[in-house]
């Protein structure tokens, strides 16, 4: 009787050991909820109130930036920014200026996408010829110099305003082609009717 007794207890703790593995291995990991967006919903750092710059002395160009918040996700090599503003000042172009609530980088750069309230101004303010465009998101693709979106485009430079429908501009070429519901209004024409 005391052999089986001492077979009971040794069966019983071994059983109470597996139940607390299993149970600290349950409440140790992420559910299966969390498991699949958790990476991404969890930035790996944060940064806030962040500004830089970038200069070429030799061709005196000067590229700033700032932002409010910078998140940055592990999982799919995402970099997410609040309230951003881009200048870039290059002796051999005009001035440009970038603003946007959002944007989000992939691809280390290749790829960077300017959500909600996307500004682009071309040019100083005190200058006749400033182009500026404002659309609620926008495309960049730095290696190709390319800039584009399928949403509504606002270009304003001095009384002339055009409304279009996606956009895509080659700063190589410096061509922009206005995808469709292509709108032109000129005030020098209106004032005069």
């Amino acid at each position: 009787m005391v052999n089986r007794l001492h077979f009971s207890f040794s069966l019983i703790l071994l059983i109470v050991l597996i139940a607390l593995t299993i149970w600290l291995d349950q409440i140790t990991r992420p559910s299966e909820q969390n498991k699949d967006n958790g990476a991404l919903h969890t930035p790996d750092y944060i940064v806030e109130d962040l500004s830089g710059s970038r200069s070429d002395h030799e061709h005196a160009i000067q590229r700033k930036f700032t932002a409010r918040k910078l998140l940055h996700y592990v999982r799919d090599e995402v970099t997410q920014l609040e309230q951003i503003g881009f200048i870039n000042i290059d002796p051999q172009n005009p001035l440009l200026r970038l603003q946007a609530d959002r944007a989000e980088i992939r691809n280390k750069g290749d790829n960077i996408f300017l959500m909600d309230n996307v500004t682009a101004i071309r040019g100083e303010d005190q200058e006749k010829g400033k182009i500026t465009l404002t659309t609620h998101f926008l495309n960049l693709l730095p290696k190709e110099s390319l800039a584009k979106t399928d949403q509504q485009v606002t270009i304003t430079r001095l009384l002339t305003t055009i409304n279009a429908q996606g956009m895509e501009l080659d700063n190589r070429s410096g061509k922009i082609e206005l995808l469709s519901q292509v709108k032109v209004v000129d005030m020098r024409y209106l004032n005069k009717q």
